[in-house]
């Protein structure tokens, strides 16, 4: 493909990409394949010789669009949203373009220089403390990771390593291994399983802290568990708040626990993976409250403020904490500012070496929506999730099972779980709206996520109809 043909094939692709956005509410939700579908779709070897452009965008039709799994429809109202917008598209489609592998700053200064003020950008909308900034030749600073679960794994690799630092100082014979064995880690038992996954790759024991009727962390429960664990000799070193649980959108009280973990010198992350995109918006800030107290902070602008993935952006307080932890320096990655003082060279800020030019897609899409165009997005989701919360009230058979904060909300048939789960069977059977389940405590519960960009109160409206018209078949056929 020459130029040429890319300038008249690129057309036709955005054409196409436009066309099934556009289209998206008239193609089935959910696929009607079964596993191994693909397989027998296509050759058992790449071809020899070069296939017709024509003929693969025919076979995007045939073979993988019956396969797909539509998250930006309106009708998808599972797990949590994943952003989408055309500004988004177009930096990915220049970001492949430009092509750089932006591991320092020498590879690519602009790659870097934007991640950093991007990331400032971002701060500020949060109303981070300045403490989190690069600006002003800060101590902190922020960095595009690839999902809120390398966010998680860095912060736990980090926080081990300077806990190891400073026992292995104050007891100079003390081997890593002695104190791998003895750290402990903590979240609330509402936490994403990715927070667990932390643990096991980075090889402490994590455990669960029991939340409240809220299903939140609170004080008292954690102080308990490091009180417990210490007089066991164990060393409490991490501890992860989650704002915007995954099961249910609950919310730990870091008000409460930050002060905990500074007095008791650990480190505390926060995990606002979903919830984080909302903080923008001056009525939902509160939520963040607390923050000061933490030292790192992540969240996904690839789920709710319209950055396609992947973007997940992490702040830390001393970034010589995280870049301590996994700093090499062979010769064929050094350059000649690289001891300066003024600039970052991202590799040491994540697992990866090669990183993406992430940061175009925030550039597009802080500017062409402004802050006041992102927030207008995020409230007409809120407002979407308390019409639908409206609906289940209004209908003695279901009960809210937490309270609804953001775009999120738990629900179910007043009865067994066998029955709830026999509901969602027979809603993700239908095919024509798609949700996931969680459980609270005991009991099996169905999550309503307002999702899609393009969702509006008749879309809403159309699900809850659907989902009472299937709850009412259930119920007549002796299901309870």
């Amino acid at each position: 493909m020459n130029a040429s043909e890319f300038r008249r094939r690129g057309k036709e692709m955005v054409d196409y990409v436009a066309d099934y956005i556009e289209g998206i509410e008239g193609r089935q939700v959910y696929p009607d394949v079964e596993p191994g579908y693909l397989r027998p779709l296509i050759p058992t070897c790449a071809p020899q010789e070069p296939d017709k452009y024509e003929d693969i965008m025919s076979d995007i039709e045939k073979i993988i669009m019956p396969g797909v799994t539509h998250w930006h429809s309106p009708y998808f109202f599972a797990y949590f949203p994943t952003a989408s917008s055309y500004p988004a598209m177009l930096a990915d489609m220049l970001c492949g373009a430009i092509g750089c592998i932006g591991f320092s700053w020498a590879a690519s200064p602009a790659c870097t220089e934007l991640e950093t003020v991007m990331m400032d950008w971002l701060g500020k909308m949060l109303q981070l403390p300045e403490a989190f900034l690069a600006e002003n030749a800060g101590e902190g600073g922020g960095v595009i990771q690839g999902s809120a679960s390398e966010a998680t794994l860095m912060s736990l690799l980090a926080a081990r390593a300077k806990v190891t630092k400073r026992l292995q100082a104050a007891s100079p014979g003390l081997t890593e291994a002695a104190v791998l064995e003895k750290l402990v880690a903590y979240s609330s038992d509402q936490a994403h399983s990715s927070v667990e996954r932390a643990g096991l790759i980075g090889g402490v024991t994590l455990k669960a802290v029991p939340s409240d009727g809220r299903f939140a962390m609170r004080a008292s429960a954690l102080q308990e568990a490091l009180e417990r664990d210490k007089a066991a000799g164990l060393i409490p070193f991490f501890v992860v708040a989650t704002l915007g649980t995954t099961s249910c959108c609950s919310f730990d009280r870091l008000s409460e626990v930050g002060p905990i973990c500074n007095k008791e010198g650990v480190w505390l992350h926060i995990d606002a993976a979903y919830a984080g995109s909302a903080f923008i918006c001056p009525e939902f800030r509160h939520l963040l409250n607390g923050v000061e107290f933490a030292d790192s902070f992540n969240f996904n602008p690839h789920k709710w403020l319209l950055v396609n993935f992947d973007c997940s952006a992490m702040w830390v307080k001393k970034r010589a904490d995280l870049t301590g932890a996994f700093k090499l320096d062979p010769l064929y990655l050094k350059h000649s500012h690289q001891d300066s003082g003024l600039i970052t060279d991202y590799r040491h800020w994540q697992l990866p070496l090669g990183r993406r030019f992430r940061s175009l897609k925030l550039w597009f899409v802080c500017r062409m929506y402004g802050v006041t165009g992102l927030q207008a997005y995020i409230r007409k989701h809120v407002q979407l999730a308390h019409e639908f919360e409206s609906f289940v009230h209004q209908d003695p058979r279901f009960e809210i099972c937490a309270e609804v904060t953001l775009g999120l909300v738990c629900f179910r048939l007043k009865g067994s779980n066998k029955l709830n789960e026999a509901l969602l069977e027979r809603i993700n059977g239908a095919k024509k709206i798609h949700l996931v389940p969680c459980h609270l405590r005991d009991k099996f519960v169905l999550r309503f996520a307002i999702c899609s960009r393009v969702v509006e109160s008749a879309h809403v409206q159309l699900a809850w109809e659907h989902i009472r018209g299937l709850a009412t078949d259930l119920l007549a056929a002796g299901m309870e």
